[in-house]
């Protein structure tokens, strides 16, 4: 189920926009030693290999902080936190914060389903249109392309816009580039990176082709405003989480500084000049490196893996926040068909068929972060997420898409007690 398209290609094409250098070629410090695994919450003993295949695979890639949540038919099963203490950081073992199940994390492109998602619930509530034009929508001007008035609400959310980051880049990860063409300071908003998209050509013809786009979820967390009258997220809070109870997620920022109560810190070996203000200054890549609140609807959300599988219950069947049509057009296959293993990309979900059902997933990947969630045809779904990602070598921390699947086919009998109620 491994999306291989969103891993060593975003990461690449980063560092080759964005001007990366290894922090080790500054003089940051070298790999940490003599580490320890600690651990919280709850593992049934049912499911000790799912606890077995997270241990090793950190202890393995030397990951500092890391979350797991299991949960099967609408019941929470196992929720664990994972930290790494070494002596390198603090030689006192009381002043080393661990890693809880409910420890928010950065949770970057797990963002598209929650997006996507508020789009079903306009349209649900009859306030939107999925052929609607991103063109009308915005008051956008189709002057440098005229495909682009070709481009509608569900083309963003299918990513069949027009726009290939293999192409003209990533337009969220060009602060630099689009300060300079539109003579603006440091930081750039997102008005500034639609001026800027809006003033070039597309790629290819809208419709023809997925090429992955934060870009297009970036338009539809605008749309979602303009619609709704409503910031992005206070509508995602309120529309979307409350009713089923998730309380803990919110937009992320970009400085340490600025972090919310009980985030974890994110770790990269690569440095950026900051895109927080003209100063130049060389700063570690997740924490001003890029911009954090432009990345609001395509990858901004912070959350633990027991509010995203929480989440994820959402789509099992019709409840308080999308009924059953709107479930269905969410999975349904694009115009383009099937990929060439058999699965597509739906809305912020990729999809494929698996016995009389479907298997969906998606992975998150940003400096300092790599995120992975899944829901299978048998009711059960998982979701890891991590403090740091592959940065040279594997596509990203991928692999773990297999190794949990191994661990839930592992399982000989399934835990009957819920864990909702002690995290919700």
């Amino acid at each position: 189920m491994t999306n291989s398209t969103t891993g060593l290609t975003r990461r690449r094409l980063l560092q080759a926009s964005a001007g990366v250098v290894p922090a080790l070629a500054l003089g940051a410090a070298p790999a940490r030693a003599s580490a320890e695994l600690l651990t919280s919450g709850v593992v049934p003993p049912e499911l000790v290999s799912f606890d077995n295949t997270m241990k090793k695979y950190i202890t393995e890639r030397q990951i500092g902080c890391a979350q797991l949540a299991v949960a099967r038919k609408g019941k929470i099963l196992l929720a664990r936190g994972y930290g790494t203490y070494s002596r390198y950081i603090s030689p006192d073992r009381r002043f080393f914060a661990p890693v809880g199940p409910t420890s928010l994390f950065r949770v970057a492109s797990l963002s598209k389903h929650i997006t996507a998602t508020a789009i079903m619930r306009l349209v649900q509530d009859g306030k939107l249109s999925l052929t609607a034009p991103v063109t009308t929508l915005l008051g956008l001007s189709a002057e440098a392309d005229p495909r682009l008035a070709q481009v509608t609400v569900l083309r963003l959310m299918q990513h069949l816009g027009g726009w290939d980051r293999g192409v003209s880049k990533d337009q969220l990860w060009l602060d630099h580039t689009i300060s300079a063409a539109l003579d603006t300071p440091l930081p750039i908003g997102h008005a500034d990176i639609i001026r800027y998209a809006t003033g070039r050509p597309l790629d290819f013809d809208p419709g023809t082709k997925m090429a992955y786009s934060n870009y297009g979820y970036m338009l539809l967390g605008r749309i979602i405003e303009k619609v709704s009258g409503m910031t992005y997220e206070s509508y995602v809070k309120q529309r979307l989480l409350a009713p089923v109870g998730v309380t803990r997620m919110r937009l992320g920022r970009s400085l340490r500084s600025e972090s919310s109560t009980g985030e974890v810190n994110y770790t990269s070996k690569y440095t950026n000049k900051t895109v927080l203000d003209g100063s130049g200054t060389v700063v570690p890549y997740p924490y001003g490196g890029f911009n954090m609140p432009n990345q609001d609807a395509n990858g901004g959300w912070l959350a633990s893996a027991v509010d995203l599988v929480k989440f994820a219950m959402v789509f099992d069947a019709a409840g308080p926040v999308l009924n059953s049509t709107s479930i269905a057009k969410m999975f349904a296959k694009p115009e383009i068909g099937v990929n060439e293993n058999g699965s597509w990309y739906g809305g912020g979900w990729w999809v494929r068929t698996a016995g009389s059902g479907i298997n969906t997933w998606h992975n998150g990947s940003m400096p300092g972060t790599f995120s992975f969630l899944a829901r299978l045809s048998n009711g059960v779904s998982y979701c890891a997420v991590f403090n740091r990602r592959e940065e040279e070598g594997s596509p990203d921390f991928d692999s773990i898409d297999p190794l949990l699947g191994q661990a839930a086919g592992a399982v000989t009998s399934w835990p009957t007690t819920d864990l909702t109620s002690k995290y919700f």
